[in-house]
């Protein structure tokens, strides 16, 4: 295809190198270059699931099988069918261990590289711009599992080894992509949690001015803190920095709540069309103030196997989608391909890959291992007691980022039985060989996944009404 048109920021607008405005309307591409645990089924983090993976299958299976997944995960046949859904832009998250090792900091590794170029350059031959997008960052930037996150600690606030890493990758970027006006721009940190407040806003422009330093035309995409929700800590600039969007997050509750219909209530709170759009409103008011375009980076209700809550869910999404039109607002959906719970595509439940993990994931749901998409009503027996044990001894305890009931989840569901259930999972590669480690892996190619089509037809009419 012809050469695609730079895009830059005009006032509250995203203009093409014309001038015409350009609305991103998008998905991400979680769970390949930064593998999540229900969006590819394995409990905890990615860092330890490879480590514990590598032990069991040894070095040429462990290869046979990631290389595979990341050539099957996003292939043309995937670019073909966003572009023909009419989404014209792709959030591609990646984990900074594909470009660097701990053990050889500021040591970059070429086949990161080249394997964010291979898609990048895909996704434009469909006309399909890219957005890159940094989701884990060395020192982790966030308290939960898609940083990358063992612990329920982001250290990378406090340690300036950490932001020079980070800082060194993204002049890395952005030399290698400074020329391509395929990608949209450049979305540095996933979802910031900086307690303080005080680190990300000055962060944030010591990145600005060492990406500008090497490509001053891309766009900048900076996230909000308190996982791109907040974005008070900006209020101390004098002004929005040049060339930039801020991004907000607009998860509705309904849609990742424990909610049995839409409109109706989640947790004693009624949600309806209203209440979404203030909500939108609320988190994007910086940019509404500041004259800024607005660009929700992720959003997306989640689905459940009682598929009669389908209507309802693509009801919401349908809502969501409305407003953002009605002000303007850019978005990227979450997520393209899963194993079910999220994907506009989704794995064969009858795929060797599926079929494989089949015992732990039953065991991941029952004990609600997962953060996205998982539920305590299995573990209350646990929770109840420690709960209890809070409220006589800890009352006023409310710990960043979203006080008690979550933080306790995190360390009881979500690591502390994560990390055994981890070994039982990796068990269950043992022995494969690398001729069905590739097999494995093919359970995520285009051909072999299935289609959500409630969801892709709720986009298509949306996104091309005159089909």
């Amino acid at each position: 295809m012809d050469r695609m048109s730079w895009v830059r920021v005009a006032g509250h607008r995203l203009v093409d190198e014309s001038g015409a405005e350009v609305r991103l309307h998008g998905v991400g591409l979680g769970g390949w270059m930064n593998m999540e645990n229900f969006i590819t089924g394995y409990p905890g983090n990615e860092e330890n699931i490879r480590r514990l993976l590598l032990d069991r299958m040894g070095r040429e299976s462990y290869d046979a099988f990631f290389e595979a997944f990341l050539t099957d995960f996003f292939g043309d046949d995937d670019a073909a069918h966003l572009a023909g859904l009419g989404i014209d832009s792709v959030r591609i998250p990646f984990n900074y261990r594909h470009f660097e090792d701990d053990a050889r900091p500021f040591g970059l590794k070429e086949e990161g590289f080249a394997q964010l170029d291979r898609v990048v350059t895909l996704l434009g031959r469909h006309g399909i711009r890219a957005i890159l997008d940094l989701h884990a960052l060395p020192g982790r930037q966030n308290q939960h599992w898609h940083s990358d996150n063992p612990t329920h600690q982001a250290q990378l606030w406090q340690h300036p080894h950490f932001q020079d890493r980070v800082v060194h990758l993204w002049e890395a970027l952005a030399d290698r992509f400074r020329d391509r006006p395929e990608v949209a721009g450049y979305n540095p940190i996933n979802e910031p949690s900086d307690e303080s407040g005080e680190v990300l806003p000055v962060f944030y422009e010591r990145l600005e001015a060492a990406i500008r330093a090497v490509d001053p035309r891309h766009v900048l995409f900076l996230d909000g803190n308190k996982y791109s929700t907040d974005f008070s800590c900006f209020d101390a600039r004098a002004e929005p920095l040049p060339n930039t969007v801020y991004t907000a997050h607009d998860y509705a509750l309904p849609g990742i709540g424990r909610a049995t219909q839409y409109p109706g209530e989640t947790r004693g709170e009624y949600f309806d069309r209203d209440v979404v759009e203030q909500t939108f409103l609320r988190r994007t008011e910086y940019m509404r103030r500041t004259g800024t375009p607005i660009w929700i980076g992720e959003f997306g209700p989640v689905y459940t196997a009682d598929r009669s809550q389908d209507p309802w869910r693509l009801q919401l999404l349908r809502d969501q989608l409305e407003i953002y039109a009605e002000h303007g607002a850019s978005w990227a959906l979450w997520t393209y391909k899963d194993i079910g719970l999220q994907g506009l595509v989704h794995a064969d439940p009858d795929s060797e890959y599926l079929r494989l993990i089949a015992p732990e994931l039953a065991t991941k749901q029952r004990l609600g291992v997962d953060s996205w998409g998982g539920t305590d009503e299995h573990v209350r027996d646990v929770l109840d007691p420690i709960d209890a044990l809070f409220d006589r001894e800890f009352p006023g305890y409310a710990p960043w980022p979203w006080g008690r009931q979550p933080h306790i989840a995190v360390l009881v569901r979500h690591i502390l039985l994560a990390e055994p259930l981890a070994e039982r999972f990796a068990d269950l590669f043992r022995g494969v060989t690398p001729d069905q480690a590739r097999l494995l892996a093919a359970a995520f190619r285009f051909d072999r996944c299935l289609e959500r089509r409630g969801l892709s037809e709720v986009l298509r009419s949306h996104l091309r009404p005159e089909g």
